[in-house]
């Protein structure tokens, strides 16, 4: 599967998903990705690499041994990685291909934020007009 940044300049191909696919509510995805959670699954090491554009990877360290590496042009977040660890954790948003597998959980909830609801059915529109 291929993946690639918002501005196109990173692009990477992982294998296959070595794991589910959880929405994380942590406080630190919900600031470094300005959304309520973050989609992730881990991707074998081995089994991800960069295409093109990984001159323009930058990294925040977020925690001790934990680095988001995301594109120095866009901005967009691509991956985090953990020291120690034989996995990445890859930001599933970023695919431009269907991975083939939904998301099983959503991790983190005691730093949910209030305002949003799962259980709750909210209008739904294919695409926004701005005005």
């Amino acid at each position: 599967m291929k993946g690639s940044c918002l501005c196109g300049e990173i692009v990477y191909e992982a294998e296959k998903l070595a794991s589910d696919i959880v929405h994380c509510a942590c406080t630190t995805c919900r600031k470094s990705h300005s959304a309520a959670f973050n989609t992730a699954a881990a991707v074998d090491s081995h089994k991800f690499k960069w295409i093109s554009g990984e001159h323009l990877l930058k990294f925040y360290k977020s925690s001790p041994g934990k680095y988001r590496y995301f594109c120095g042009n866009c901005g967009t977040q691509l991956i985090k990685k953990v020291d120690g660890r034989d996995q990445i954790v890859l930001r599933v948003a970023t695919l431009d291909e269907d991975p083939g597998k939904i998301p099983k959980a959503i991790i983190w909830t005691t730093d949910s934020v209030p305002w949003l609801s799962y259980e709750q059915q909210i209008p739904k529109f294919e695409e926004w007009e701005i005005k």
